[in-house]
Parts: C-alpha cells; structure tokens; sequence
C-alpha cells in the first residue's frame, strides 16, 4: 500500500486502473442506453420525423466518428482530465480552455443532477405500481446521493464494475425485446424504410437530431479517464471508437425494432398519444406483465448508473482544474487509498444535495420540474463544448503543420455538422423542454455570462498570475510504469 501511498502524494489519479472494457461499460452505462430507449426515442417518434428516426441515428453516429477521429488523435499530445476544457486551451487559447472548463463543470452538473430527479420520479413511481406504496421522492434522492458519494470516493474500478453489471443487464433485456420483435415480424414482416430518404427527410427531421445526437452523449468523457487508463495511447482510443460503435448500433437497432413492432405508418401517431409509456407497452405485449416490470425497473438502474457516471465525470474535472490552479487547490487531491478525487466528490455531494433540496423545498416535481429544466440545458451546454472542441482539433494540428484526413477534414467536417445539431438545439429548445415557460426556455443563455466569466478569469491570470497561467490545460501525469504495476496488483482489476 505504500506505493499507493506514494503515488497519490504525488498530486496524480492513480495510473492503470482501467482497461478498455472497464471504460467503455462506464461510457456507455453514463449514457443510459435504457433511459434513451425509453425516454427520448419515443419523444423522437412522437414529434420527430417518426419511423425516420433510426436512419437518423446512423447518420448521427457517423458524425460522432468524425469527431472521434480528430479527438483521439489529440490524445498523445494532451494527457489531462479535463478533455474539452484541456483541448480548447491547447488549441485555440488558454482563456478559450478556461471558458469551456465552467461551461463543462456547469453541464455535466446539469445533466447529472436532472436524472437524478428523473430516477427518484421512476423509483417513485415503481414501488408505488408493484407493491402499493407511497413513497417520497426527496428520500430516493437522498439515499442515491450517498451511495454515488460513496461509489465515487471508493476505487475507480468499483464504480466500474457497479456500472458494467448495470449496463449488461439492461441491454440484455432490450437485446431480448429486439429478438422477440423480428421473430414475430418474420423475413416477411421486416423492412427498411426507416433508413430511406423518404422517411429521414420527412417533417420533423430537425428534432429528431436534436434528439439523436442527446442520446449519444457520454462518449467524449473517454478522454477524462486517460490519466487512469492503461496504455491510454491504445485504451482510450479503442474505448472512444468502441462506445460510439455499440453505442451507435444499439441505438439503431433497437429504435428500428420499436419501429417495426408499431408499423412504420402508425408510428408516429402512436407513440404521440403515450410517448411515456410506450416502450414499456411493447414490452408487455412480447414479454408479459413481469418483463414489462423488469425493464422498468432497469430503466431505474439504468438512470442511476448514468448519474454515477456523470458524478466521476464532474470530479475529474474539477480535479483537473484544481490541479492547474483554476480552483481552490484541495479540490486537487486524491483520496490515499483509492486514489479518487476525494474533496471533489465532497463538494460536488454538497452541490447535488443544495439543488435537490431547494426544488424539494419548492414544491417542485422531480420529473417535470427538475428533470425537464436541467437536461435540456445540460444537454446544449455539451452541444456546445462538442463543437468547440472538434473545431480545436484541426487548429491544434494546423499550428504544427499537420495536415491530413484524420487531424484536419474529418474533426472539422464534424465540428460543423455538430454546429448545426446545436444550432437546431436552440431553435427548437422548447420542444426538448416541452413547456412555452420562457424561465425555463432562456436557461441555456447562462452559458454566456458563465464563458465570459471563464473569459475574465483566463485574462486575470495572464496578467497577475502568469505562472498558473502557463500550466493552464497543460498539466501531464505520465504513467510511472513501476508505480502503475504495483497499484494495479493492489487493485486488480479485471482486465479486458
């Protein structure tokens, strides 16, 4: 243990700690596969361009691999937790890095504590339909609240194995549901029109990117783990292309099944009249009463492994911004025995706990209130740290006369088409919230006084404080091969 001891003395997350198995299971489980399933894509059926949905994820994910492709190539030259916010300060300017790090704190915590509200209201709701009994929400959250802090100060790879046995059997279950279907549709019921022009190109395209492109959010934080990651140069990668790939395919494959169990030309009208429930009832026609409780409950599951994910996610950000001074320096110490972001998970419990608790104390409802104001505006925020981050890409590599397919075209290609799925974001914000409350439809202009915060912050150390000014972004922990043996016989995790 002393080795342990050693390392964490030595400012740094512990070093190969994470295979790329472990990081893709906690990728995806973030992403909450069945959440998506469940909860956006019947939204994308109902008021998007209908059975067009599933070719509008394909064509989604290859946007995805575009950016991929220039973001993994900035791996060997940025090794820092902060992934967006260190990117953009390698690239374009350390203020830029600054800017995008509040705006990336701000959306994750966002997103994280929306379905967190979003869990309680299911949980809720759950034990309310099984066993008949009313149960407050605000005491779900406070429970869920401990056990994330405690999942998130223990060793990395105990969050990731929570995450892989929840991730593994929520899409065990909607794998089932997707056989059940094209067995029952047979060669004879099966087709393609969902994949068509005819049916992408119809009325209601723009949200249905918009819901698309929400769904595929998580895979970027490969990058935030690389400190931790054995071999990052390899890991991270084949995690990155890995979580895009089944992410992408699961998405379509499933949102295409659901497609078929309806009927491409009654889809779009069935799911408008029960959006909510919709999946859940197709479950119980293939699957029964208990299959339906099933998947409900690991939507439940699902949800909570995506807050337990976007919590890791925020404290290393923190963290990384600790590190290079941009934070009270506490915040950038890690826990001696498990190596985790200690402080970081403290304070951001603290914030979690703060949120949840003035909407509790305002009467508010979790999935209506909570869940609705801040996904959306999570979701925007990532948008647009997404396409700053692909747009810094080809500006890194220019500046070193580096010019090619991967390094330069294929990031800036992304960067613009993930542009315009932002630009489509604002313009249709309401129909993500789903409310005209203009309170609610005006919270994703906050990143503007935020970035121009970062903006000032940036400009202030460049002229009082230059020496943290000059490690802004630029923090690397390189893997002390002895060290990182010996953590990972300490740790032993499973390799993948």
């Amino acid at each position: 243990m002393a080795s342990v001891e050693q390392h964490s003395e030595s400012g740094g997350l512990f070093p190969g700690m994470l295979g790329t198995g472990d990081i893709i299971f906690m990728i995806l489980a973030c992403a909450a596969p069945m959440g998506v399933l469940a909860g956006i894509v019947p939204l994308a059926l109902a008021f998007g361009n209908g059975a067009g949905m599933p070719g509008t994820l394909l064509g989604m994910c290859f946007v995805i691999l575009l950016f991929a492709v220039g973001y993994v190539r900035m791996i060997p030259h940025v090794r820092n937790a902060g992934a967006f916010y260190a990117y953009i300060a390698s690239s374009i300017s350390k203020e830029a890095g600054i800017a995008a790090a509040y705006v990336a704190v701000t959306a994750y915590i966002c997103s994280a504590t929306s379905v967190l509200g979003a869990m309680c209201y299911f949980l809720s709701d759950f034990i309310q339909q099984t066993a008949g009994i009313s149960t407050r929400w605000e005491i779900w959250a406070a429970l869920c609240i401990a056990l994330i802090s405690w999942l998130g100060l223990r060793k990395i790879t105990m969050a990731a194995k929570v995450l892989t046995v929840a991730l593994l059997a929520e899409v065990a279950v909607i794998l089932l549901l997707d056989i059940l279907i094209l067995i029952d549709k047979g060669v004879s019921g099966i087709n393609f029109h969902s994949f068509t022009p005819a049916a992408i190109f119809a009325p209601g395209l723009g949200i249905s990117v918009i819901y698309a492109i929400n769904g595929c959010i998580g895979f970027e934080a490969t990058a935030i783990y690389q400190e931790e990651a054995r071999n990052r140069d390899v890991t991270i990668p084949r995690a990155t292309y890995g979580a895009v790939l089944i992410l992408g395919s699961f998405y379509v494959l499933s949102s295409w099944c659901l497609v078929l169990s309806i009927a491409p030309g009654d889809v779009k009208s069935v799911a408008a009249a029960d959006p909510g429930r919709l999946v859940s009832g197709v479950a119980q026609r293939y699957m029964g009463i208990v299959g339906r409780d099933v998947l409900s409950l690991l939507t439940i599951t699902s949800l909570f492994a995506a807050v337990l994910g976007f919590f890791n996610n925020i404290t290393r950000y923190m963290f990384a911004m600790a590190r290079d001074g941009l934070l009270p320096a506490p915040l950038g110490k890690v826990h001696p025995v498990h190596g985790s972001p200690s402080v970081a998970c403290i304070l951001l419990t603290l914030i979690l706990s703060v949120v949840v608790g003035l909407f509790a104390i305002a009467g508010l409802d979790p999935l209506l209130n909570l869940a609705t104001s801040l996904s959306s505006m999570g979701a925007v925020g990532l948008l647009l740290l997404l396409t700053a981050t692909s747009l810094s890409v080809p500006i890194f590599f220019a500046r070193r006369g580096e010019y090619s397919l991967g390094k330069t075209v294929s990031p800036f290609v992304g960067g613009v088409l993930i542009a315009i799925a932002t630009y489509l974001s604002l313009d249709n914000y309401s129909a993500l919230t789903g409310t005209t409350l203009a309170v609610v439809n005006k919270l994703p202009y906050l990143f503007v006084p935020l970035a121009l915060i970062g903006l000032g912050h940036g400009l202030y150390l460049k002229r009082f404080r230059p020496r943290t000014y000059a490690q802004v972004g630029s923090t690397q922990v390189e893997e002390k091969p002895a060290i990182a043996a010996r953590v990972h016989a300490d740790a032993a995790p499973a390799s993948v």
